[in-house]
């Protein structure tokens, strides 16, 4: 697993973003890092508006190298600072970055399926990451019926053993129960792989020529200018064996969202 690969790739992926305001309810779970543990009740109420980026991979396409999947399976999404009117400090004054959702990214190897969700970002490389445990990160899988009901929920929260972040995944396939360590760090558990940590982010967009085109009304963007060269993102990257993901030709939708317990900053 490389996360240099995710600049390649993230030009292949295909997306549209779903916003949706409401109330999550969070099932309960054991969130269990070294030096903390507890137990969140049943269907507590997080009161937060739930962010969503989508995007589709078909089975057929899976097994076709990169450069050759087809169109209909293959464009980019983004959701940075979005909506601005909460996630963006030109628009509200405590913006709730950890829960501001980037961008969702999924590729293929041989052997396995890979997921990356990026958020709080972009930041300057000289920022710190965001490890906040009030919030609930969901990556939704569905591989069969309904396209929008996930048969696979992956979840992930940050939480400290002293002043040292670690991170606790749950719901992962391939493997028979939580998997959990310290941040910048590949964990392991049978032939699934996870790490949570800040990373350059692989966007490429020119932000300040989309700007000054929309102000303007005329074309302003331009491919050598890049916003976010230089700038990180937190990130979660997960390995999984493909037999444990795919279900027959079925395809694979993919999206995620965040929660914040307790509700809005």
């Amino acid at each position: 697993m490389c996360w240099r690969d995710v600049r390649h790739a993230s030009a292949m992926i295909t997306g549209r973003i779903l916003v949706n305001r409401g109330v999550i309810f969070v099932d309960e779970w054991l969130y269990d890092l070294p030096g903390e543990a507890e137990a969140w009740p049943q269907n507590r109420e997080g009161d937060m508006r739930i962010s969503r980026t989508w995007m589709t991979l078909g089975a057929t396409a899976l097994a076709l190298p990169l450069a050759l999947v087809s169109a209909d399976y293959a464009t980019r999404a983004a959701d940075h600072l979005d909506p601005p009117a909460r996630t963006d400090k030109d628009f509200d004054p405590t913006p709730d970055v950890p829960a501001d959702i980037a961008d969702v990214f999924a590729w293929y190897t041989p052997t396995s399926i890979v997921v990356a969700l990026t958020f709080a970002g972009p930041q300057p490389g000289n920022m710190p990451p965001f490890y906040d445990r009030d919030v609930l990160y969901t990556i939704n899988i569905s591989n069969a019926g309904a396209r929008t009901d996930p048969e696979i929920q992956i979840r992930f929260r940050f939480g400290f053993d002293g002043q040292s972040p670690g991170v606790q995944f749950t719901g992962i396939p391939g493997t028979t129960g939580p998997l959990q360590g310290p941040v910048q760090t590949v964990l392991q558990q049978g032939g699934v792989k996870a790490i949570a940590g800040v990373f350059d982010d692989p966007f490429f967009f020119d932000l300040l020529g989309f700007r000054e085109t929309r102000s303007t009304g005329t074309l302003a963007i331009r491919n050598t200018r890049d916003f976010f060269d230089g700038q990180n993102d937190t990130s979660v990257v997960i390995e999984i064996p493909r037999s444990a993901v795919l279900n027959g030709t079925n395809p694979l939708d993919v999206w995620a969202d965040t929660a914040r317990f307790g509700g809005n900053l």
